[in-house]
């Protein structure tokens, strides 16, 4: 779409609420899997995109629906809601009607800030902010590539992310003492790491650590708080993602020890499968969502000698959005001449009656490489998925979502926490920065614990975060180290 705002709205400057004027690691499994929005604004942007992440591909066109669902106006911090009445306002939500409203407040924020300012954005965002984001010099990529950006780019002062809170934190476990990590809703949870807090799990780790000791390795999956990354690094342990999770548990069996795979069990059992692990030898935990922390170990399924002769625990956490997918859904679409890939997230026996499996990276590389008349059955984010749909339409590839099947009520699930972050909460945040007045709830500090309901923080003290960082950023660091050398 050709862009008729950036021009007015640079000439416009800021205007205040109410004001009258109308971006790569990517592992795959089983099949192989890179990413190319529209040209970004034409004038008023002085940032420029961050040479560490390639573009999406992804491109903004003339009368598009923009597909997120508005939030109702209760939904939004104080701060926001006078952005979020204005977009409210707006007559409908194509490109033609948001992009001026937006670009009022997003240009004059990259004009004030230049280079010194990064957006990021992750793959499940809902298609608008990932095209968004692009479009004013941001990146979009999986968790793994988005925790490098600060540490890759010290340049970059102030980052905003429109993620869940888990992915911000770990930008900030990562960033140089000098940056800033912002993210635009503090609401924007993530339902698995909602089912692993440091409150659940730390009371199951002390009875484990109490019968191992330092025989007990702890890997902390991305989607957790920076608080559960630090039991990784207190334990000589290490964070993985779905891209690197089978290097990861690979090292980590070379330990010789004992392993606690936090929170995803699902991820945890396709790791083991892939690695050939014995999976009579994984012991999944209790659901946290049944129990939380109120057992001892001794009320685990086989007792203790069950857990004793286990060579991996699995925390019971997992990913609503994913867990939808079934192996008769696989079946569904490969009779009908579709490539079927899922994200390991999903059950395994799913997991094993796909054609490959793999990271947000890895499912992209692989509509960005389908040919004309190619056919993909993908099972992951309902938002990821529209977005592959709209790309791959482009060059004849017929693409649809897994669960698209007779029958099933879950097609097009997407994850409704990280889709908290709209143009609103983008637009108000790049403002009130622009102006001085980032609202505290949306400063991203390590060790912060929130509340998704309310968007409330419990800060550490700056000696318990100096703590915290130190133990989290060496098993993110480890993470690093072992997947560059493995790869």
């Amino acid at each position: 779409m050709k862009d008729s705002a950036s021009s007015s709205a640079a000439a416009q400057g800021s205007s205040s609420p109410g004001a009258s004027t109308g971006a790569s690691t990517g592992a795959g499994h089983s099949t192989g899997a890179g990413h190319s929005t529209g040209a970004g604004p034409t004038t008023g942007a002085g940032a420029t995109p961050s040479t560490a992440i390639p573009s999406t591909g992804l491109t903004l066109e003339a009368n598009m629906p923009i597909c997120q669902t508005d939030l109702p106006l209760d939904w939004y911090q104080a701060e926001i809601k006078p952005y979020a009445e204005e977009y409210l306002a707006l007559p409908d939500r194509t490109p033609e009607t948001v992009l001026p409203w937006l670009d009022r407040y997003a240009l004059p924020a990259l004009d004030h800030f230049g280079d010194e300012l990064l957006l990021l954005a992750h793959f499940y965002m809902g298609g608008e902010i990932v095209k968004l984001v692009e479009r004013y010099h941001g990146s979009v990529s999986d968790s793994y590539v988005l925790a490098l950006q600060a540490r890759n780019n010290p340049e970059k002062r102030v980052i905003v992310e429109s993620a869940v809170h888990f992915m911000a934190e770990t930008v900030a476990v990562l960033s140089h003492p000098h940056q800033e990590v912002w993210i635009t809703n503090p609401k924007a949870g993530c339902t698995m790491e909602m089912l692993a807090k440091d409150y659940m799990v730390e009371p199951i780790a002390d009875q484990l650590l109490e019968r191992y000791g330092d025989d007990l390795l702890c890997v902390a999956y991305m989607n957790t708080s920076g608080r559960i990354k630090a039991l990784a690094g207190r334990t000589g342990g290490a964070v993985c993602t779905s891209s690197n999770a089978h290097h990861i548990v690979e090292w980590a069996r070379e330990q010789g020890k004992k392993l606690f795979f936090v929170p995803d069990q699902h991820l945890g059992r396709n790791v083991a499968d892939r690695l050939k692990m014995d999976q009579s030898r994984l012991l999944a935990l209790p659901s946290p969502q049944t129990h939380g922390a109120n057992y001892t170990l001794a009320d685990v399924d086989g007792g203790l000698s069950a857990l004793d002769d286990s060579e991996m625990i699995l925390w019971g956490s997992y990913c609503g959005v994913h867990t939808v997918f079934k192996p008769e859904m696989c079946e569904y679409w490969r009779e009908r001449g579709y490539r079927v890939l899922v994200h390991p997230e999903s059950p395994l026996e799913t997991v094993r009656a796909a054609d490959g499996s793999g990271s947000t990276n890895y499912l992209w590389g692989a509509v960005m490489d389908a040919q004309p008349g190619d056919k993909l059955a993908i099972g992951t984010e309902g938002h990821f998925v529209r977005n592959a749909k709209s790309e791959g339409a482009k060059k004849g590839v017929e693409i649809v979502h897994l669960a698209e099947v007779p029958g099933s009520l879950a097609a097009g699930c997407g994850c409704a926490t990280m889709s908290r972050n709209d143009p609103p909460h983008l637009a108000g945040m790049l403002d009130l920065l622009r102006q001085g007045k980032g609202p505290d709830s949306c400063r991203v500090l390590a060790g912060d614990s929130v509340n998704e309901i309310t968007g409330k923080r419990d800060r550490l003290s700056e000696e318990e975060r100096a703590e915290l960082v130190t133990q989290a950023r060496a098993a993110l660091e480890r993470m690093i180290e072992v997947t560059e050398s493995r790869s």
